[in-house]
């Protein structure tokens, strides 16, 4: 066998043990329910992460608003970030940005692989503070703060960036159809 065919057995055999053997719905469904209780609250969805999770949360943002009809906004605007760094620091542009667009109705979906950073940590101890409700979906190490901290989390068993970021945007994506209750369906 050569080189690359081990590379490939290796990194599909560990999607499957992540995505199919491991898997757990009860944490998706878990998910959805959260999330439809702060639409039938009158609230809205706000994504935040960092690099490729932002990247992610952008993505969330706008299919949970277009395809699933849920307000939802991804704090991953370049003024905004820099506005708030610069004025508050790096660490703490996030808890910024929940301060001044999350009212108590909404609720705030931290995406990080390390669960971590420290920006996304003092967002989550803000929201718990002002009882802003929370959830997060980290990777990495079980024990990372986002997700022994926040009010719901899905933690993926991997060290993997890729791997966790592609699990991460999965659980989003069949999120919203399951809301929506079909994979096939018109988004214009």
């Amino acid at each position: 066998m050569n080189k690359d065919k081990e590379f490939l057995d290796r990194y599909w055999s560990d999607y499957n043990r992540l995505i199919i053997e491991g898997r757990d719905d009860s944490k998706i469904i878990g998910l959805r329910d959260i999330i439809k209780d702060t639409v039938k609250s009158n609230g809205k969805l706000y994504f935040v992460g960092n690099g490729a999770s932002a990247s992610l949360c952008s993505h969330a943002a706008t299919d949970f608003t277009k395809q699933a009809n849920i307000e939802s906004h991804a704090f991953n605007d370049h003024n905004l970030i820099t506005a708030l760094a610069n004025d508050y620091g790096y660490e703490n542009w996030v808890a910024k940005a929940i301060e001044y667009y999350v009212k108590p109705c909404d609720r705030v979906i931290f995406i990080s692989v390390s669960g971590n950073s420290q920006n996304l940590i003092n967002g989550l101890k803000y929201s718990k503070k002002h009882k802003i409700p929370n959830a997060s979906l980290t990777g990495s190490n079980s024990k990372n703060f986002l997700n022994m901290n926040s009010d719901y989390s899905i933690w993926v068993d991997s060290k993997s960036y890729n791997i966790v970021e592609s699990i991460h945007t999965t659980y989003l994506t069949l999120i919203i159809d399951l809301i929506i209750g079909k994979t096939i369906y018109s988004v214009n």
